[in-house]
């Protein structure tokens, strides 16, 4: 099993009247509530917990892309993910990822993910998400029933360029080069591992299937609103007569660990209310733009969790029901907390009845500040990251996983060796 730590570098000073006074938190959400000044203190902090968590041992650091908005303050992952690859030695760098259809042209993604995998010497994860609406649609301007078509050809053009020999002219119907030779080329041969966070679309079920890519379901919700997208993943696989390798499949879950389950609830209280009561004030009109679902999708009665919150808050009523207490936040299993032992048991079952061999953990989220994430991290790395490790290993090989050069072929950074 691999435990990965996920950081969405959330505002964590939204005042406690957003949801009431700001109609959302993305896409024409206040710029004056962010002072530049802050996103400096922000932005080293949240490094400086990234790089913290992979000197711990965690397997993997995520980084993710987002546009216009206060949960989520990284539209380039790749900035950040550049810097810590300079700043960490073994950990995976998990980008998770590169919008695909933002890209003109998309060779740009290839080239800096390629870079990325070099300086990092191979230690490069290559997501490739669709985006959300608000991201993709509104903050980009792309034509919502065009997204998929432009993001499927810049998926063909990235993984040809890192695959061909020599170069060669892409005619497609949204890219025309005439000579496509991107310099460098990745370390990880014929690619880095590519993953593809999805929230259910019946389409990426397939695609990943089909591709053997991992389908990374990066849900806010929590293991029980999670284990119908994941079967009907699983089913899928097996119509499709794959093996059921649970490394095909992510998920995210939120975790608090303390010495004591109710030390956990006071502890964590107010960083997940601040997260599922001011992060998640997504407004309807941002949520499903006319073509943005597929027929297939749509078909399927499948609701994406964006969707889900923004209809939430479509009048004051059911805006305050939104809202949920810790109690509810816990019983509901958004968030996973507990003594280590409890949250380790936790993870363990979820992990085996989801059949998912990459475990992605928000350790941060909400307002909580650094020393209540370091608290949270460290305590998870001694005491919950031993008991899982030993989980799946010992009858399936994950084949999704970074293939780094020799610790001995690597360049020990000069600020890492001392």
């Amino acid at each position: 099993m691999k435990l990965l730590w996920f950081h969405l570098m959330p505002h964590t000073r939204l005042p406690e009247d957003f949801a009431e006074k700001h109609p959302s938190v993305w896409v024409d959400i206040d710029p004056g509530l962010l002072d530049p000044a802050f996103a400096h203190e922000l932005y080293n902090e949240f490094m400086d917990e990234l790089e913290h968590a992979a000197e711990l041992g965690f397997d993997g650091i995520c980084v993710n892309e987002h546009h216009q908005n206060g949960y989520g303050l990284m539209p380039s992952p790749n900035l950040i993910a550049g810097a810590l690859a300079r700043r960490t030695r073994d950990a995976a760098l998990v980008v998770m990822g590169n919008s695909l259809a933002l890209y003109n042209p998309p060779l740009r993604v290839a080239e800096e993910f390629a870079m990325l995998d070099c300086i990092s010497g191979g230690r490069l994860v290559a997501g490739f998400p669709v985006g959300t609406p608000m991201d993709t649609c509104y903050a980009y301007g792309q034509n919502p029933s065009q997204l998929r078509e432009r993001y499927r050809e810049a998926h063909d053009l990235i993984v040809r360029a890192w695959q061909a020999p020599e170069p060669f002219t892409w005619n497609g119907r949204y890219n025309k080069l005439r000579y496509v030779n991107p310099w460098p080329r990745p370390v990880q041969r014929p690619h880095p591992p590519i993953w593809i966070p999805g929230g259910g679309s019946v389409e990426t079920w397939q695609w990943c299937v089909e591709a053997d890519y991992v389908y990374a379901n990066l849900s806010y919700y929590g293991h029980k609103l999670a284990a119908e997208t994941l079967k009907g993943y699983w089913q899928e696989v097996a119509e499709q007569g794959r093996e059921p390798n649970p490394y095909r499949a992510g998920f995210l879950q939120f975790v608090g660990v303390a010495e004591s389950r109710q030390e956990a609830i006071d502890l964590y209280r107010e960083p997940a209310e601040y997260f599922y009561g001011r992060c998640l004030h997504v407004h309807p009109r941002w949520a499903t733009p006319p073509g943005y679902a597929t027929e297939a999708t749509l078909r399927s009665r499948i609701e994406s969790q964006i969707s889900k919150v923004a209809n939430a808050n479509s009048d004051a009523r059911r805006q305050a029901a939104r809202k949920p207490s810790m109690e509810e936040i816990v019983e509901r299993g958004y968030v996973m907390v507990g003594s280590p032992d409890e949250v380790a048991e936790q993870l363990r079952a979820v992990a085996t009845e989801l059949n998912v061999g990459h475990l992605m953990l928000l350790m941060q989220f909400g307002n909580m500040d650094r020393q209540l994430t370091r608290y949270n991290s460290e305590l998870f790395a001694t005491r919950v990251l031993p008991q899982l490790h030993d989980l799946f290993d010992d009858q399936w090989e994950d084949r999704w996983w970074p293939r780094p050069m020799a610790p001995e072929a690597r360049v020990t950074p000069r600020a890492i060796a001392g």
